[in-house]
């Protein structure tokens, strides 16, 4: 007899930093919150200027305030857009969109050790192709309406179903994910659930958003166990 297929791992919490951060040292205080109430995957930091480009200045001081904190606290910590400045940084990584540097490229420029995770969109052959060229892990969506990132396309929960029963490479789902709208997600295969404004701006706090998370992935777990 076959050996029974293994059940999919617990879906985890990606975080992704607010669009500005004007309190750096308010922001650190607010994040270690975050992390100490439940388990966090990983922090990108994702800072853009008026132009949509990276802010590198912005990026830098962020990342030099809170990387070792989010480490601690097993948190891997990846740069948005910037190869050059993640290794720069000594971050655990890079994520770069479907539009900026290559994925090829990227990871010439981190080397074989570093996260390198790609904006897919709701493209299966470019999630594909980013596997292909040496991405970590692909970003699908946006699976909801989102006012944290300009340029967005829709994307589908058969898109997740089909990643999760055919691919072993992650897949994130990201694009205006809340703990009320997140299960739907989690049970059509995302291993990782990107948000921002879902936590940052929860009414009750990013602590008892990132708890909430968490209390819902376990659910969904337990109720998958054979």
């Amino acid at each position: 007899m076959a050996d029974k297929i293994p059940p999919r791992e617990r879906t985890r919490l990606y975080l992704i930093t607010p669009p500005r951060i004007h309190d750096v040292s308010g922001f650190a205080a607010i994040l270690e919150g975050a992390l100490e109430a439940g388990d966090v995957a990983s922090l990108q930091i994702r800072l853009k200027g008026e132009d949509g480009r990276i802010d590198v200045a912005a990026t830098r001081e962020v990342a030099e305030t809170v990387m070792a904190m989010a480490q601690a606290y097993g948190a891997a910590v990846l740069i948005n857009d910037s190869p050059e400045l993640a290794v720069e940084l000594g971050a655990d990584g890079v994520h770069v969109g479907l539009d900026d540097v290559p994925v090829k490229k990227a990871r010439e420029i981190i080397g074989a050790d570093m996260i390198l995770g790609a904006t897919a969109k709701n493209s299966r052959h470019a999630a594909m192709a980013a596997g292909e060229q040496g991405a970590d892990y692909v970003a699908f969506g946006a699976f909801y309406p989102t006012g944290t990132k300009a340029g967005t396309v829709p994307a589908e929960l058969e898109l997740l179903e089909f990643w999760q029963a055919t691919m072993e490479l992650p897949c994130v789902a990201i694009g205006g994910i809340t703990v009320d709208n997140a299960a739907t997600l989690v049970t059509a295969g995302a291993d990782f659930l990107a948000v921002s404004a879902g936590v940052w701006d929860h009414p009750a706090g990013p602590a008892s958003a990132v708890a909430a998370f968490n209390a819902l992935f376990d659910q969904i777990a337990e109720a998958s166990q054979p």
